[in-house]
């Protein structure tokens, strides 16, 4: 399960830091201008719509003042319920995207056939490091292992 989630970051790193900056931006630009209306909406006890969509029209351009009229006038409590709400949503689409982009299995970056596969000289126990019959950068076949030594050679041979 570990390679799950270490695969995940690593395939993930760029689109990761892309999402934290999505997620300022939109906090930025819509969460403030949208918890400044609802507050204005619901001064007067209930939820006045026609309050709530002149607001939000008029404070959506000006997201900064917006941000500043909030702490003036004491509508913290709405920005952080909003916010709340805001990012509970955006982390179960963050993280549905996420667990989607999982590795299958162990081995799903690796190449077909390369030595990738082994870890911490595990693939020397069957190859060789020094000499024999070439197979790829400091691995070898020993010729003189017991055993099964055919080798198959996929690829393209060429003259001059």
């Amino acid at each position: 399960m570990h390679y799950k989630i270490e695969g995940a970051l690593r395939r993930n790193r760029i689109p990761l830091i892309f999402c934290i900056i999505l997620w300022v931006i939109l906090t930025i630009v819509f969460v403030v201008p949208l918890s400044f209306s609802i507050y204005a909406a619901t001064l007067k006890g209930g939820f006045d719509g026609q309050i709530f969509f002149k607001m939000i029209g008029a404070s959506i351009t000006k997201p900064f003042t917006v941000l500043g009229k909030i702490f003036e006038r004491g509508a913290v409590g709405t920005l952080f319920s909003t916010e709340i709400g805001f990012t509970i949503f955006y982390a179960i689409i963050f993280f549905v995207g996420f667990a989607r982009s999982a590795p299958k299995h162990e081995y799903s970056d690796f190449e077909h056939g390369s030595s990738d596969w082994s870890k911490h000289g595990e693939q020397y126990q069957i190859l060789n490091k020094d000499k024999g019959i070439i197979l790829a950068e400091n691995n070898y076949l020993p010729v003189d292992k017991r055993g099964n030594v055919n080798v198959l050679v996929v690829g393209r041979f060429r003259f001059w």
